[in-house]
């Protein structure tokens, strides 16, 4: 009974003290059950954007304003923030507005979202974004990703697929001298890039990788981490998924294309 009400009163203590706690609540019951993959105008914390996926992008809200997924700390006055997989710029503002003196460089894949990326960029007067409509990669060659109609674009996926332009990642790196935060939610791409780049991550402060297993290919994870151990990061994990009941009953019967996906944070201390 105690413990019960410690959780309950926890959870109201932070509704009440968290303005963006309160607004993922409005923003749930007033977009939760809008119908999916259509486009919907959205208006918080000052801005109005367009959204491709009301129910998409209610929890990026919640995970980038009111869990602060990308906050970080430092001391330059004008940070440099990477921004691969921007979406429709959810991240992109967070930035620009915790972060007002930085400069940003976004990507975004799918011609679609990145063309929304753009038009609320421009709507929120955001000026200090070098915005590149093309998929991060390990050449300029263009990629094939599959078209979800969400916010889910990905190379591994098997439908819908489209070629998009792409741009070497690693050529940017290689001429910043220090980047302060570096996001990457790029649907399963994510190890073929840091592989490329890593002679370069090196000049990170803090990196935000987004991880994803698709059920039809190897297994990875360790991969990925050994590059930021060898790249003198350290690390913290969390999951995406809820534990379920039985977990060993559920590995190799999960639902959808992916069998892991994992939040990645890492710093270099």
């Amino acid at each position: 009974m105690i413990l019960a009400f410690k959780l309950t009163f926890r959870e109201l203590f932070r509704f009440l003290r968290d303005k963006n706690q309160r607004k993922f609540w409005y923003l749930s019951m007033k977009f939760g059950n809008k119908k999916r993959h259509k486009i919907y105008t959205a208006k918080f914390n000052g801005f109005k954007i367009n959204v491709v996926d009301a129910e998409s992008f209610v929890w990026q809200f919640k995970e980038i304003f009111t869990d602060e997924l990308y906050r970080f700390t430092t001391t330059i006055k004008e940070p440099i923030i990477y921004d691969c997989g921007a979406n429709i710029g959810v991240s992109v503002l967070y930035f620009a507005q915790n972060y007002s003196q930085s400069k940003i460089t976004a990507f975004e894949a799918h011609p679609m979202v990145a063309n929304l990326l753009e038009e609320n960029l421009k709507n929120n007067q955001i000026a200090n974004v070098e915005l590149h409509k093309k998929a991060v990669w390990t050449n300029e060659d263009g990629i094939e990703i599959s078209d979800e109609g969400a916010d889910g674009s990905s190379i591994f996926g098997e439908e819908n697929k489209i070629k998009i332009s792409s741009v070497r990642l690693a050529n940017f790196l290689e001429k910043e001298d220090r980047i302060d935060m570096f996001k990457m939610d790029i649907e399963g791409a994510e190890l073929n890039v840091l592989q490329d780049c890593s002679p370069y991550l090196h000049k990170i402060e803090n990196l935000f990788v987004e991880f994803h297993s698709f059920k039809n290919r190897e297994q990875d994870l360790s991969a990925l981490l050994k590059i930021l151990e060898q790249n003198g990061f350290r690390y913290d994990i969390y999951s995406l998924k809820r534990l379920k009941k039985s977990p060993l009953l559920n590995i190799g019967h999960e639902t959808g294309d992916m069998d892991l996906q994992m939040n990645i944070f890492a710093r270099r201390i």
